[in-house]
């Protein structure tokens, strides 16, 4: 489900190589129409976080290399984001990582009378993916699923920016410089009422 038309798929082959080369994950890409053609990445560090400097340099990068091969005909805009915290699960390995969180799960044909589930994930078994739903926990062929995203929850919320949370690295940031000058008595950049 990384990339589902056939068009989407060609430009996977180019780009996902790229992206792996620079240490990251293809999530999802789908070329979109509309007045002007979107080329839509979204990619992740392999342990989940990537950052707005990430996203340029995959845009500087994969925009070089479809410069050379030349994919598209007309013109397109590329944009490389992150999955989002409510994010498309692309991969098997997205059920297991994501157990425990509610999610929509669609499949390409009817699954007795249905399109459509929502429910917890609870994982993965062999090429299957979990959900428990209201009737209880049923394996659904990853080869079915034509969409599948996780719901925004509270829950979801609190797990992602736990996720995101990293070591302060102080070589990270520019050296702090200490000056002569004195703060006021009210303190930096207060003002009075008036």
């Amino acid at each position: 489900m990384i990339a589902k038309a056939p068009i989407d798929q060609r430009m996977a082959a180019i780009v996902q190589p790229v992206i792996e080369d620079l240490g990251f994950e293809l999530v999802r890409l789908r070329l979109m129409s509309g007045k002007r053609m979107t080329l839509q990445i979204m990619a992740e560090r392999p342990d989940g976080t990537i950052e707005v400097e990430d996203c340029a340099e995959i845009s500087r990068t994969v925009s070089a290399v479809l410069d050379v091969e030349d994919p598209i005909e007309s013109e397109y805009t590329l944009e490389v984001s992150s999955p989002g915290i409510d994010r498309p699960l692309t991969r098997l390995t997205d059920f297991d990582r994501w157990g425990g969180h509610e999610a929509k799960l669609e499949t390409t044909d009817l699954i007795d009378g249905r399109r459509r589930f929502k429910g917890i994930l609870c994982g993965t078994e062999k090429t299957e993916v979990l959900i428990e739903i209201d009737e209880g926990t049923i394996g659904l062929e990853f080869d079915w699923l034509s969409d599948a995203k996780l719901v925004l929850t509270d829950d979801l919320i609190r797990e992602s920016l736990r996720r995101s949370k990293r070591e302060f690295n102080a070589e990270d940031y520019d050296e702090v410089v200490e000056t002569d000058d004195e703060p006021s008595e009210d303190g930096p950049n207060m003002k009075e009422d008036a």
